[in-house]
């Protein structure tokens, strides 16, 4: 059958590339491994000059097969499958890119891209070490090639390729059997991206997340170099490398949680989901293996010991890519990738020969070479910085494991057949751990800059830590006892590990500074680490003061709630969300908020709610925009959006948990009532009381025209919540015309028309109330406040900038060298 609008000539070139890259990845891992054996130096650089011309030729395929795929989705060319289930044409043009992540194939190219980019900087900044370097890093291309193919081999599909007919990938669909399918709206239009990633985070988390995953192979291909060359020199040039890595992974990783606190609607950043957990991981023995690889190199302790965090860290980074790829998070994680069932298997153990691939040679190197590994056997002395690094590496590993182990349960369960539950709280069940973890990191961070390498007197260390403790002590005391950290939910050993964990990241953050302005006379050149450590010290401090005063604002005052008591979703509990009706402002403790409107926005097709709090001191008053979109890809409801207002001491953070829009005809009619003042009338949902009657009352003027004179009643209505309403039903009469001014109370969804007067003698009248619901928009909504984060989201941004000062102090020191 000839497909009419077919463009397949993309695809075509896309497949030859992919195999193409396949290819000339395992030609250069070969040329690179043959150079990197061979003495003869004319020899190997002939080998060298080989294989750089064809990792040019795997570098040129890699971007053309991204230039490719950016083609065809920003063309909707939705005859391909990628491109049909990861894009729409209403999708905002700013997404295109988060389309390319959603998919597996897509980021495996990005990992791709990066091993490039990467591997080019080496070539560039480190010749010496190009053949074993360069060789492991080829070897991971091979393994990311074989996931971008699509093929089948023997019976087995190695990989998804994004080049793939859509009719090829489901060619039993009924569609198919027409010519002109492309032309179908459902087709035309596109599946669309998941509504979780149309955030503008999730075009720029990806990338740098990413390039630190990437980065990694970078200390382990150093390291296999080493072992294999039998030299241990490599600890030098690896180190501006090992850094970079972790700058750009914990940048990645922050940058997922700036995107879960501003998309995801558990209220916070960080959930200890599964998949963060897995990214985290690594990073915590990268930064582990950088610091032993400093002991190292000042004091010739601890190679074994660098060596083998430099190994575990790239081979977690694997697993964190299996765990993450393979399905077996599908059902514990928002992040994961899920898997259809006829791929499962293949990619399963597609992404175990991944981790094998570079575990077994590491393994097998590290063990086989380990007594000709140098070792000092003489104990590090205790007053020396090289002992306290070590015990901080060590904590940071134990820390790392203990994390792992639970974020694997459901490996294990897979794997051995068993039915362990996950915790009912998993944040606390990984807090109550992680809390002794900060305080021993934050007391090294603090101190061991002031320890010297071998041994330290100690009179000396003494006297230069004295001031920056008793000032660290001062301003976590004040912060104890005057800053409203009262976190007690957990118990009070809990809410002691907290002030103490608060001592030791303020503690981090001034005996750092102090470091730079005593020990290193304020030369900020060499203050590298301890900026990075300062941005630490100011992470740890955010995120437990965000966390322990963390304060919901939105508690329900009017006892409507749309939300029952057992529903534990997004929302948590029922009594923490504040019902709003349309234009009532609503009391919130220190706030009168009011829902403005609502609109949706043509571009991104979210619905965006205007939301006006207005301090009850009238201190303050601001607008949030919270939205919410309608969820795709087969899920059901809405995805909420939270919306924040920044101040440089705290956030007050709002989403939607449910809205109620009543655009339906009004079927309902009046029920009449006879009445007289000081009567009361009872409704569903409580009773009204008639006070007086009023002849042109000054208050209601505005609802009059010229020449009318009015009649108006003022009723007080009371609901079963305590809630207590005015209304003021009239009448307008203008010679023989009368005209009913009716009044509506929206959070009652009541209605009260003075239809008119029965005795005027008796004073009794008629009165129509009118029970609607088709006059009620509501929505109910959450709030927190979170003191201090911006010093959460300050502390990243200054430990990078530390991270970059160390990288440009050692690059400033190796040029000088070659200079000299």
């Amino acid at each position: 059958m000839n497909y009419i609008g077919e463009h397949l000539l993309p695809g075509q070139i896309g497949h030859f590339l992919a195999i193409l890259s396949l290819v000339a990845s395992l030609i250069a891992s070969y040329a690179y491994f043959i150079a990197n054996k061979t003495i003869d130096l004319t020899a190997r650089q002939s080998w060298i000059k080989f294989a750089r011309i064809v990792f040019a030729v795997e570098t040129v395929s890699i971007f053309t097969i991204f230039g490719l795929i950016v083609y065809i989705v920003s063309n909707h060319y939705h005859e391909y499958f990628f491109a049909w289930n990861h894009s729409s044409r209403t999708l905002a043009p700013k997404y295109l890119l988060s389309c390319i992540w959603e998919d597996q194939s897509g980021s495996f190219l990005l990992w791709s891209i990066w091993h490039c980019v990467l591997g080019w900087a080496l070539i560039w900044r480190n010749k010496e070490w190009e053949a074993g370097t360069l060789f492991v890093i080829n070897v991971g291309q091979v393994c990311i090639s074989t996931m971008l193919l699509g093929i089948y081999f023997f019976g087995a599909k190695i990989g998804n390729s994004p080049f793939i007919l859509w009719r090829n990938h489901m060619p039993d669909l009924p569609i198919f059997s027409n010519p002109e399918y492309l032309q179908l709206p459902r087709v035309a239009e596109g599946n669309d991206l998941n509504t979780l990633l149309q955030n503008y985070w999730m075009v720029i988390h990806p990338p740098i997340l990413f390039l630190g995953f990437a980065s990694t192979i970078v200390p382990f291909a150093f390291a296999f170099a080493g072992l294999m060359n039998k030299r241990h020199d490599w600890v030098k040039p690896v180190i501006p490398w090992a850094s970079f890595s972790a700058a750009v992974l914990g940048l990645g990783i922050m940058m997922g949680a700036a995107w879960a606190y501003e998309s995801l609607s558990f209220g916070g950043y960080w959930a200890w989901d599964p998949v963060e957990n897995a990214s985290l991981v690594p990073w915590l023995t990268l930064v582990a293996g950088l610091h032993v690889n400093m002991v190292y190199k000042n004091s010739g302790f601890s190679l074994r010991t660098t060596y083998f965090f430099y190994f575990i860290t790239f081979t977690l980074i694997l697993y964190s890519t299996f765990l993450t790829r393979s399905g077996v998070l599908a059902d514990t994680s928002v992040h994961a990738f899920t898997v259809d069932d006829k791929n499962l298997q293949a990619i399963y153990f597609q992404l175990i020969g991944f981790i094998l691939v570079f575990l077994i040679p590491a393994l097998f190197l590290f063990f086989k070479n380990y007594k000709t590994i140098p070792s000092i056997q003489k104990e590090e002395q205790t007053y020396s910085r090289e002992f306290w690094m070590f015990i901080g590496a060590l904590v940071l590993f134990l820390a790392g494991i203990v994390i792992i182990a639970k974020t694997s349960t459901p490996v294990f369960n897979k794997i051995f057949g068993t039915k362990i539950a996950p915790s009912e709280d998993p944040e606390f069940a990984h807090n109550q751990i992680q809390v002794f973890v900060a305080m021993v990191i934050g007391l090294l961070t603090a101190v061991t800059q002031y320890l010297k390498y071998k041994d330290t007197p100690k009179d000396q260390f003494g006297k230069k830590i004295l001031i920056p403790t008793l000032i660290a002590l001062v301003i976590s005391l004040c912060i104890s006892f005057f800053g409203g950290v009262q976190y007690d939910k957990k118990g009070p050993v809990f809410l002691v590990a907290i002030h103490v964990a608060i001592f030791t990241a303020v503690y981090a953050i001034v005996a750092n500074f102090a470091y730079i302005v005593s020990a290193l006379k304020g030369k900020l050149k060499s203050a590298g680490a301890s900026v990075a450590h300062i941005g630490f010290g100011m992470v740890l401090l955010g995120i437990l003061i965000s966390s322990a005063k963390k304060t919901v604002l939105s508690w329900n005052t009017t006892g409507v709630s749309v939300l029952q008591k057992n529903e534990k979703g997004a929302q948590g509990d029922p009594a923490e969300n504040l019902t709003l009706f349309k234009s009532v402002a609503t009391d919130m403790g220190k706030y009168m908020v009011t829902y403005v409107k609502d609109t949706i926005d043509p571009m991104d097709h979210k619905r965006y709610f205007e939301i006006d709090f207005k301090a009850k001191d009238k201190s303050d008053s601001f607008k949030l925009y919270p939205d919410v979109m309608k969820q795709n890809k087969g899920m059901e409801g809405f995805s909420a959006n939270p919306s924040a207002k920044h101040y440089w001491s705290k956030d007050v953070f709002a989403y939607i948990t449910s809205f109620q829009e009543n655009n339906a005809a009004d079927t309902t009619t009046f029920r009449n009532k006879i009445i007289k003042t000081g009567d009361s009338i009872f409704y569903s949902n409580g009773l009204m009381i008639l006070d007086k009657v009023e002849v042109n009352p000054e208050a209601q003027k505005s609802k009059l025209t010229e020449g009318e004179v009015s009649l108006f009643l003022n009723i007080t209505v009371f609901s079963k919540e305590g809630r207590k309403y005015q209304a003021n039903p009239g009448v307008a009469i203008k010679g023989q015309t009368i005209r009913l001014i009716n009044d509506t109370i929206r959070a009652q969804s009541l209605v009260l028309q003075f239809n008119k007067v029965i005795d005027q003698v008796g004073g009794r009248l008629e009165l129509g109330v009118k029970e609607s619901g088709a006059i009620t928009d509501l929505i109910t909504l959450k709030v927190y406040e979170f003191p201090l984060i911006n010093m959460l989201w300050l502390g990243v941004v200054v430990m990078t900038v530390g991270f970059g000062m160390s990288i440009r102090q050692r690059l400033l020191m190796k040029s000088n060298l070659k200079s000299v």
